[in-house]
């Protein structure tokens, strides 16, 4: 009995926390509709909710506008509106900031994360994956002496937590997998192991393009 419950569970869980975290996102949407005057909410109109109209209306704002910033004139109001936040102190540094870290991200042909490799965190005898992001650079390249890259350590099992470290590169290792391979093993916590490749005789050269 106690092996047909653990098999239960194994199937059920996952299941259960995707239709939860779905349905979150569903009612978070579902709240912008009710920053709308009375008489446009759902409940006016349709006379009842209608759940999920959130997330399509979210949709398609979204799609509608990047489709417009897609021509020559919704670039130039896009110009305008970026340096008009770029004006206002607070919200320039915010923005700014967030800004350079989505287009790393969602922009086709980002590289946010270039490899996957392997350092030594958070002391010597333990190691973890890690990220490959880039070089130092402004001042803190004139601090640091000798060829260091610059990797971000991501938390289990949610990668979207971490620390950014500075490297010396022989002391990192590169891995012989796929960004989504090494994300989907550090999500699983080491169980959803990637497929073994065949052992190297010598960590390979690290290549980083410069920055």
């Amino acid at each position: 009995m106690k092996k047909y419950l653990i098999t239960g569970l194994l199937i059920w869980v996952p299941l259960a926390i995707t239709i939860w975290v779905l349905h979150l996102i569903v009612s978070s949407m579902d709240q912008v509709l009710t920053l709308l005057p009375p008489r446009y909410q759902p409940e006016t109109l349709f006379g009842r909710q209608i759940p999920g109209l959130g997330l399509a209306l979210t949709f398609v704002v979204v799609l509608a506008t990047g489709v417009a910033a897609s021509n020559i004139i919704g670039q130039r109001l896009l110009r305008v509106w970026e340096g008009i936040l770029k004006r206002i102190p607070v919200v320039n540094s915010i923005y700014n900031g967030v800004k350079q870290v989505s287009d790393s991200l969602f922009r086709p042909g980002g590289q946010a994360f270039r490899k996957a490799v392997l350092i030594q965190w958070p002391q010597a005898g333990s190691w973890t994956i890690a990220f490959l992001t880039g070089r130092p650079g402004g001042d803190v390249a004139n601090h640091l002496e000798g060829d260091y890259l610059s990797v971000y350590v991501p938390t289990t099992p949610n990668p979207t937590g971490g620390y950014f470290v500075m490297v010396r590169r022989e002391d990192i290792v590169e891995l012989d997998m796929s960004v989504e391979e090494a994300l989907k093993y550090i999500i699983s916590m080491g169980v959803a192991a990637p497929r073994p490749a065949g052992r190297k005789s010598a960590p390979p050269a690290l290549r980083t393009p410069p920055l």
